[in-house]
């Protein structure tokens, strides 16, 4: 079985920066696409940020030039910089990740952590 535990929530005031890093663990072959999701009350969870295992990274256009996404395969590990945070970016952020186990593929989310922007 595969966990990813995201870290690095909290409150923030409007300008303001955040790290969030997910790591995964369990039985992994290879890692591929691994990305960041966002929920915020009564919305639907939307694609912050992907960075697959090769090639360029997507972001939505609302974080754009705001937040960057990168990864650490050797530690099995994704992380999202927030910078010049706004209180729209209020949400719940999960963690996402497209595992290969060998003979298979299968995708997991990570338990959510909060990002509050607030003054």
């Amino acid at each position: 079985q595969v966990q990813l535990v995201e870290s690095g929530g909290g409150v923030v005031q409007p300008g303001g920066s955040l790290r969030l890093s997910c790591a995964a663990s369990g039985s992994i072959v290879s890692i591929n696409a691994m990305a960041w999701y966002r929920q915020a009350p009564g919305k639907q969870r939307e694609l912050v940020a992907l960075i697959p295992s090769g090639g360029s990274t997507n972001y939505v256009d609302s974080v754009k030039g705001r937040f960057t996404i990168s990864r650490d395969n050797a530690k099995k590990m994704v992380y999202l910089q927030m910078n010049s945070l706004k209180p729209e970016d209020t949400a719940n952020y999960y963690c996402y990740a497209d595992i290969s186990h060998g003979y298979y593929r299968q995708t997991y989310w990570g338990q959510g952590t909060q990002v509050t922007v607030s003054s």
